[in-house]
């Protein structure tokens, strides 16, 4: 029987390399009040959301605590798939107990994958149900291009998600959970003894900044759906495929102060949501830390229907 070797020469370097081959740029900017779009880059054309998934997660906990369903100091319990999630994660086990406020914490700073089943199994009974769920709230929000198979944002290659959608989603929630949203500012929070900051370095050096999300797996590069708020005025802007978190958050910034900037008058507001309204952006150096050029095989397998999933998942494993 012939066995088929995953992750030869060349496929080993294209994933290696998938920041640059998979990941596509995208970006959008929105007054949230409105929805008016101020700047647009591909704001429709579908990628990996990968942790910027956590706002849907969010938003349905959100939504089960202003009814009822939940609160704050409900204790749910680890299952073993909830305990067996990949990185990033808390290191839960299986039958320990863990507050909702604690979930929503560590999914906003340390963007923890086995708090997000936790949370999903006790919602939906499992991950896979919470997904349904999760999508078809998409459809309710207009979300119309984004596909949800899991509530952390791990890989899966039917997850998808655009810019846009994804600004409609910060915009739902600033609008719809006034009373829950400060949970996107917060810039450390404390679990077990040990202290999470939050992987939005924009919070705390951008004038107004108050959220939303970060997101990263090879497959999508650096993404961030980030908000903030200036003189009455609230901006979403969207950024997928960055090539570094310091290259998004620097392109996040530019985009923001040129929002400000058009609304206020000292810039004029040019966009079509199709259209390129600002410059493009810049080009960013190699990231050093990427390895080229390695060849490994990550394994052997009998049958075409088992390397898939394994190539999946050496592909977009995050880091």
């Amino acid at each position: 029987m012939h066995r088929l070797v995953v992750l030869t020469l060349c496929c080993w370097i294209g994933l290696m390399g998938s920041n640059q081959a998979e990941a596509r740029y995208a970006s959008i900017v929105i007054e949230a009040a409105s929805g008016k779009v101020l700047h647009a880059v591909n704001a429709d054309t579908q990628n990996f959301p990968a942790s910027l998934t956590k706002m849907m997660t969010l938003y349905l906990t959100f939504e089960a605590l202003d009814s009822g369903r939940l609160n704050m100091s409900r204790k749910l319990r680890v299952s073993r798939i909830a305990a067996n999630r990949s990185p990033s994660k808390l290191g839960l086990r299986r039958g320990q107990l863990i507050t909702v406020r604690d979930i929503i914490g560590t999914l906003v700073t340390k963007s923890a994958n086995d708090a997000a089943t936790v949370i999903a199994e006790a919602l939906a009974g499992s991950e896979r149900a919470f997904a349904r769920v999760m999508t078809r709230k998409a459809v309710e929000l207009g979300m119309t291009k984004t596909m949800f198979r899991n509530a952390s944002g791990l890989p899966h290659w039917r997850q998808l998600s655009t810019a846009h959608d994804m600004a409609m989603l910060g915009q739902a929630l600033v609008r719809e959970f006034p009373n829950h949203y400060h949970f996107f500012s917060l810039k450390n929070y404390s679990y077990a003894g040990r202290s999470y900051r939050t992987h939005n370095r924009l919070l705390g050096r951008y004038d107004g900044a108050d959220g939303i999300k970060t997101g990263y797996i090879r497959s999508s590069g650096y993404n961030l759906v980030a908000s903030a708020e200036r003189d009455g005025t609230r901006l979403i802007t969207v950024v997928f495929g960055g090539k570094s978190p310091r290259w998004r958050d620097r392109h996040v910034t530019r985009l923001m102060n040129r929002g400000f900037a058009a609304l206020h008058g000292t810039r004029p507001s040019v966009a079509a949501r199709h259209g390129t309204a600002w410059p493009p952006p810049p080009r960013s150096k190699p990231d050093p830390d990427e390895v080229r050029g390695w060849s490994i095989q990550g394994g052997a397998f009998n049958r075409s229907a088992t390397t898939h999933p394994a190539v999946m998942r050496a592909a977009h494993s995050p880091r």
